[in-house]
């Protein structure tokens, strides 16, 4: 993939856009949207322009690099599954015995020597034009920014390459990264990363900490950078290791950091671990805008790139999105790294909707009573695993965990609040739901065990159920029922909320013969009868600990929180696009969206 522009064009159906078009909301809106239709394809601004500063950039903006199944799998050159077996493969290496063992291992060990990146003397492609620390100028980048409550222009599919103070250890990781200025970016690593455990050593040894940021080249670079590899472990050689082949690296060209020859503009400075600043907000992957924090701040040294850069970006908010299928493709790598904690798991998922870490559904071969607590404490307790809030066992008898309908009908049919697991642990920090920053509640349900044998006693009609629901609180506005024939049926309410939930849920408990499952959300921007972005919702908007009571029956209050629930952190706003913006771009004739389409993902605010 040396030209990653001409393998799109043969590979993946690029989408060329020639009209010049601003990095101010037009062009994150159009790859957001582009990303959520049934045929999405990459797409390239060949004319970025900056209505506000005046400028039009000499470099074109690629985005949706991961616009599908079809194409991830393509960048990697082979199917997710056959990485996943190559990795069992090895992490079942054994000791040879004899003679014979050791020649039946020579295959597997000559593969291995081009998982180890290749450091080159001489220069990249990447460092044929090269910018002094005087003429360093951010604005020259066609930086976006993708919504309107952003604090600023973002990179948003930064390669960021660090070390560890003593330079054994490299790290590549995905972080967004905010322009300040002409020369300063917001570094925004949380506190769980290994940037951010090596900034630690920088800060306790008073140094200056030396920080490389590519932007470019081949797609799998940013991939490997958000893949949950082992503490210590380099990215890179998970690359040599998809691709069969060495990563080429060159030295930075004022630090010892080492990048890939072949990207397209690499950011060279350090981080002085006295300096901190506000970053954000920002409308990040969740959906939600993440608020203002202090985070290390980037001072740039230079910035090398390639005779004819193209500047890679990608689009977050609320899913369907690129980071879909490049969660698919972690997710099916990923599993064979899951089962020395969990041998008996057979397979997990990660639902787009459900945010991957906010929700997770794993099969496994039922053995004892209390396995599936067993792996509920195995996942929250190593690595990245430790973030999922929401975690559902099913046995392998259950239907394929991607095939929503017929496997949440599995989970209602074995739904038991008695093998229902409710604790505390580490939660991600872009997390707004819990108390307090970076500890909140954790879910884990049970359901391996053979079906329940009560359903509801008495079964109303969803008007029959709300006339009598209303009669309880007038502040129940609708009511749908979902899956009413199986033994635990979810009632959806959606509330005009104007006091605690706790009032409407000690009223409704007596409806104890009528309902198994209450799920209770705003009326404010949410539909009742869209389930996907209600599973969205509910996943995002809850703290276990918190908002989910097992009797009478299961009440889950997914509403947004606020001083009427005593909540006294700040909650975030939904990520939504700028309607002038849409509706511009609908006139160009460069989007072709309808109301069904907006309502569906959500696009703009309703119900206000």
């Amino acid at each position: 993939m040396q030209d990653v522009i001409e393998w799109l064009k043969e590979n993946g159906n690029l989408k060329i856009i020639d009209e010049p078009l601003d990095v101010n909301l037009e062009i994150p809106h159009i790859a957001y949207i582009e990303v959520k239709t049934d045929d999405s394809r990459p797409i390239l601004f060949t004319n970025p322009i900056n209505k506000e500063k005046g400028i039009e950039y000499d470099m074109p903006v690629l985005m949706n690099i991961f616009a599908n199944k079809e194409l991830t799998e393509k960048i990697f050159a082979k199917h997710p599954d056959e990485v996943a077996q190559g990795i069992d493969k090895l992490l079942k290496l054994k000791p040879p015995a004899g003679f014979m063992d050791k020649l039946k291992m020579i295959p597997e060990l000559f593969a291995l020597k081009n998982v180890f990146p290749k450091r080159s003397k001489v220069r990249g492609e990447c460092q044929q034009v090269i910018i002094p620390k005087a003429e360093v100028d951010l604005d020259k980048l066609p930086i976006l920014k993708t919504w309107e409550e952003d604090g600023g222009p973002f990179i948003t599919m930064g390669q960021v390459y660090t070390q560890s103070l003593d330079g054994e250890m490299q790290n590549l990781g995905m972080y967004r990264l905010q322009q300040y200025d002409k020369n300063h970016l917001g570094m925004h690593w949380q506190i769980h990363k290994d940037a951010s455990h090596f900034f630690d050593q920088y800060q306790k040894a008073g140094k200056k900490m030396p920080v490389t940021v590519a932007i470019g080249g081949d797609p799998l670079y940013i991939w490997c950078g958000q893949a949950p590899m082992p503490h210590g472990m380099f990215e890179m050689l998970l690359y040599g290791f998809v691709r069969g082949k060495n990563a080429q690296l060159v030295k930075s060209m004022t630090n010892d950091i080492y990048i890939p020859r072949d990207v397209d503009i690499v950011i060279e400075g350090f981080v002085d671990p006295k300096k901190m600043e506000i970053e954000g907000p920002f409308g990040d992957h969740t959906g939600y805008y993440t608020l203002k924090e202090p985070y290390p701040v980037m001072e740039i040294e230079t910035i090398t790139m390639k005779e004819k850069p193209v500047f890679q970006a990608t689009v977050v908010g609320k899913p369907p999105l690129e980071d879909k299928y490049m969660g698919w493709a972690t997710e099916r790598i990923f599993l064979p790294m899951l089962k020395p904690m969990a041998p008996d798991l057979i397979d997990y998922y990660m639902p787009e909707n459900g945010v991957f870490h906010n929700l997770i559904l794993g099969k496994m071969k039922t053995l004892y009573k209390g396995h599936a607590q067993q792996f509920m404490h195995a996942f929250w307790g190593v690595g990245q695993m430790s973030f999922v809030k929401h975690a559902i066992f099913v046995n392998e008898d259950a239907p394929k965990l991607d095939n929503d309908i017929a496997i949440t009908e599995y989970i209602l049919n074995r739904l038991d609040p008695n093998k229902i697991l409710i604790t505390q642990g580490i939660i991600d920090a872009l997390d707004h739901t819990a108390n307090e920053t970076l500890v909140g509640g954790k879910l884990g349900i049970d359901a391996t065990a053979s079906e329940v044998e009560n359903g509801v006693t008495n079964l109303l009609s969803d008007k029959t159920l709300l006339n009598k629901m209303q009669s309880l609180d007038c502040n129940i506005l609708e009511l749908k029922q979902y899956f009413i024939h199986t033994k635990n049926p979810i009632c959806i309410i959606t509330v005009d909320k104007t006091e605690s939930m706790k009032n409407l849920i000690e009223k409704v408990s007596i409806l104890e013969e009528n309902i198994k499952v209450l799920i209770i959300v705003d009326k404010k921007n949410n539909q009742i009868d869209n389930p996907y972005m209600l599973v969205w919702r509910v996943a995002n908007n809850i703290d276990a600990q918190r908002d989910i009571t097992l009797k009478p029956f299961i009440i889950v209050d997914g509403t947004n929180k606020s001083e009427l629930d005593g909540f006294t952190r700040e909650w975030p706003g939904d990520t939504f696009c700028t309607k002038e913006t849409l509706d511009s771009l609908q006139e160009r004739g460069l989007i072709d969206i309808d109301d069904k389409f907006i309502k569906k993902f959500g696009l703009l605010p309703f119900n206000q």
